[in-house]
C-alpha cells in the first residue's frame, strides 16, 4: 500500500494531531504516548523511524535526535475510529526523557516511582531541556520541600520579580569585571527564565529556533522584520 493511502487512512478533520501510543515489539511494553501530525506520520512511514510533533517544542522531531535513542517501527496499526495510532517499536536506548526505559513509571494513588532511571537525562538532552523537564515536573511538588515549586506557587509577579533582579546582579557582576561571579549570576538568571518559560510551557528549544532563525538573517533584516 502506499503512503498516501496509509496517510488517507486517518481521520485528520478529527485530530489534526494523532495520537500514538509506542509499545516495545518484543515485550508489549508501553514505552510512551505522543502525537503526529500529517508530516510526522508521513516521515514514519517512509522511514521506518519514529518522527512525532511535539507540542511543547511546536516542531517535528525525529525520536532521539539528540540521544541517538531512536525507535525502529515494525508495525502500525489505527483503532476503529481512524483517530488513534498503536505502533510498535525496537527502542534503542530507552524512551522517556527522565532515563528511564518507559514514561510509564510513578505510580498514579501514591506517586512512587516504579522503576529506575537507567540512563543520566542530561547524558540525553543536555542539562538546559533536562532542568526545563524538572522545572516542568516540579509543577506538582509540595512548595515545603521544593524551591522551584514555592517560587511558581507565588505567581508570576515574583518570578519576574526575580528574572529582574537576577539580571541586574549580572550585571552587577559584569560591571565589576569579576568572572566567577558573572558565571554564577548568568546560571541564576539562566534557571529563572527558564522557570518563566515552563510556568507558559514554552519550551527552550523553542527559543533555539528562533535564533536560528535570526541566525540566518543579518542584524539590520532582522529588526526590520519585527512589527510595529
Amino acid at each position: 500500500m502506499s503512503i498516501d493511502a496509509s496517510l488517507n487512512r486517518v481521520d485528520w478533520e478529527k485530530c489534526e494531531l494523532l495520537p500514538v501510543i509506542v509499545q516495545d515489539v518484543q515485550s508489549n511494553e508501553v514505552l510512551m504516548m505522543a502525537y503526529m501530525n500529517k508530516e510526522a506520520l508521513e516521515l514514519s512511514l517512509g522511514t521506518k523511524i519514529a518522527h512525532y510533533f511535539s507540542r511543547s517544542k511546536q516542531r517535528i522531531w525525529k525520536k532521539g535526535e539528540s540521544s541517538g535513542h531512536i525507535q525502529q517501527i515494525h508495525s502500525f496499526s489505527i483503532d476503529c475510529d481512524n483517530d488513534t495510532l498503536l505502533i510498535k517499536v525496537t527502542q534503542e536506548g530507552v524512551a522517556c526523557h527522565t532515563g528511564r526505559r518507559s514514561c510509564f513509571f510513578t505510580e498514579l494513588e501514591s506517586g512512587e516511582a516504579i522503576s529506575k532511571v537507567e540512563v543520566s537525562s542530561e547524558a540525553i538532552y543536555g542539562v538546559i531541556d533536562t532542568l526545563y523537564h524538572t522545572i516542568q515536573e516540579r509543577k506538582n511538588a509540595d512548595p515545603a520541600s521544593s524551591w522551584t515549586a514555592k517560587l511558581m506557587s507565588k505567581g508570576e509577579n515574583t518570578i519576574l520579580k526575580k528574572v529582574v533582579e537576577e539580571a541586574g546582579e549580572f550585571t552587577f557582576a559584569y560591571k565589576d569585571d569579576d568572572e566567577s561571579e558573572m558565571i554564577y549570576e548568568a546560571a541564576d538568571l539562566s534557571y529563572h527564565l527558564l522557570v518563566a518559560l515552563a510556568v507558559k510551557n514554552i519550551s527552550p528549544d523553542r527559543v533555539e529556533q528562533e535564533l536560528a532563525r535570526r541566525f540566518n538573517m543579518s542584524g539590520i533584516s532582522e529588526k526590520n522584520s519585527r512589527k510595529d
